[in-house]
């Protein structure tokens, strides 16, 4: 069974200060759902972050441990990041984009992945889970990014 979910929220704040945070993997624990730890475990062919580059992730979902490594497949700075898994437990592809608007930024999550094996019964309940912490994810991401009042 596919998995197939997005959020989108818009963050009254420019692209510049969203999407440059949002896409540094440095950050990805500090705004992404059970994500405690983020490395770059492979360098893009000219160096750095980029296309090519692999950032490795230890999460917990469903109350388990999971390490899965994505590889940059599109790389727009400030507009799109598009990752794709080459390691975990199942295929997925996530993808962030970061478009202006008048009020500030629409950013948006989509997460697609294939559940297969004993994750196939689990299906439904992972979409659902899905759905609810790339939400969460966005709200995260703007608190974090939004000085307190």
């Amino acid at each position: 069974m596919s998995i197939d979910e997005t959020a989108e929220r818009l963050i009254p704040l420019p692209p510049e200060r969203v999407a440059s945070y949002a896409m540094d993997w440095r950050h990805d624990h500090e705004w992404t759902q059970g994500i405690r730890r983020a490395e770059l475990t492979r360098e893009a062919a000219g160096g750095g972050f980029g296309v090519g580059a692999e950032v490795t992730r230890t999460a917990y979902f469903l109350g388990k441990r999971i390490d899965y490594v994505l590889r940059v497949a599109a790389y727009e700075p400030l507009q799109l990041l598009d990752m794709v898994s080459v390691a975990g437990p199942m295929p997925m592809h996530v993808t962030y984009t970061f478009a202006p608007r008048q009020n500030g930024t629409l950013a948006r999550i989509r997460v697609r992945g294939e559940a297969g094996g004993h994750y196939r019964l689990a299906a439904p309940l992972m979409a659902r889970k899905v759905r609810g912490s790339i939400g969460k994810d966005l709200a995260d991401l703007e608190r974090v990014l939004t000085p307190a009042s």
